[in-house]
């Protein structure tokens, strides 16, 4: 589980994140939605450690992230994994090499187990027979898988997404999520994901925060986000179209 408690954080005076106190569980997909420029992904970047808020800390299992020594803060580096919204593959690296990457900077196998640990990963996304294509011989989305079969390469025990399904068709984002929501089930990892993609917050939304100008304005999940009494949620998720539609077909139900 990690746990913000109090989070705070300016910039050149402003404040952008409010005291925000939230949990994200393990062994659940844990989704950050709000607007652009709600802060969510300044949100994120304290989770990671990549910013450190002015007020308030962060715990990993009840490790306060602010009372780490530099020993303590390294060895948490291996316990996270990492999905970069534009996936953020080597160019010059096939498949398999990529995956390679962070057991070769962190992981004390001999190389035979690292190419073994980096197939199985890869062998995990459903790339099987990409070992040796490179980047710019793959589709965005098995590009992707890539990114996931990176990510979870150290056996993270927190996996955090940053917009995993950007520049994704809906078919291919479908595949993404469902991915993400089974890897985390099946190792029973913490994964927090940044995402404005209502699609995903109701196919895997188990655990969801609302970040609102930089308040912590809701938490629930799937099944209780259409019942909101906050105003500012009902704004995001009611945006479009479609979920326009639904609102109105809701409401026609609670009425009968």
């Amino acid at each position: 589980m990690i746990e913000a408690r109090n989070v705070s954080k300016w910039f050149d005076g402003q404040q952008v994140l409010f005291d925000i106190s939230t949990r994200f569980e393990t062994g659940k997909t844990n989704l950050i939605i709000g607007q652009s420029g709600s802060g969510k992904t300044v949100f994120m970047k304290c989770l990671i450690g990549l910013l450190s808020p002015e007020e308030g800390e962060i715990f990993y299992d009840g490790r306060s992230f602010r009372q780490m020594d530099a020993k303590q803060r390294r060895q948490l580096r291996t316990e996270i994994g990492m999905l970069f919204q534009g996936s953020a593959l080597f160019d010059n690296e096939t498949v398999l090499g990529n995956v390679m990457f962070p057991l070769k900077m962190f992981s004390p196998l001999s190389r035979k187990e690292q190419i073994e640990r980096a197939r199985f990963c890869i062998g995990r996304v459903g790339l099987e027979n990409a070992d040796d294509k490179y980047p710019s011989e793959i589709s965005g989305g098995m590009q992707k898988r890539v990114a996931i079969a990176r990510a979870i390469a150290l056996n993270p025990r927190y996996l955090f997404c940053d917009e995993p399904n950007s520049g994704l068709d809906p078919k291919t984002s479908i595949l993404i999520d469902n991915l993400l929501s089974d890897i985390t089930h099946e190792y029973g990892i913490t994964t927090v994901i940044n995402t404005h993609d209502m699609n995903s917050v109701l196919g895997i939304g188990e655990n969801i925060v609302f970040i609102n100008k930089g308040h912590c304005d809701w938490t629930g999940n799937d099944q209780t986000i259409f019942r909101s009494t906050s105003q500012s949620l009902n704004d995001f998720v009611f945006a479009s179209k479609l979920f326009q539609e639904v609102k109105k077909f809701l409401e026609r139900e609670y009425e009968a």
